[in-house]
């Protein structure tokens, strides 16, 4: 089982991610509306994998990526950032941040449990 943390303030793409790992199997999700939610829960749930949008109020998704990587045990946490903001320095910057992949909304809802894996 591949546990993931998502965070996406969005309602509806949150619900829509849920459903689609769910489907996809082998994956244990919990989601959260706030990187700081998502960056409490971390020791508890141990995930292996941050799923993270970019613009969320409060904390952005890199910020949230950083500080989840400060957590102990967790520096070299896996990361997707799942964003619609995507363009050449955009996504160097993910990348920089330590993010694996970058999966540019809207995706595919059936695809995004293998893209993940």
């Amino acid at each position: 089982m591949i546990k993931v943390i998502h965070v996406e303030d969005d309602d509806d793409i949150r619900e829509l991610v849920g459903l689609s790992l769910d489907v996809a199997g082998d994956l244990e999700l919990m989601s959260f509306a706030s990187g700081s939610e998502a960056i409490q829960a971390v020791e508890v749930f141990g995930p292996d994998l941050v799923l993270l949008d970019m613009m969320m109020p409060n904390i952005s998704g890199i910020d949230t990526l950083k500080a989840t990587k400060q957590i102990e045990g967790y520096a070299e946490i896996s990361a997707i950032f799942v964003t619609a903001r995507v363009d050449g320095n955009q996504n160097e910057a993910f990348l920089d941040a330590g993010a694996l992949e970058v999966i540019v909304k809207p995706f595919d809802p059936i695809e995004l449990g293998s893209e993940i894996k």
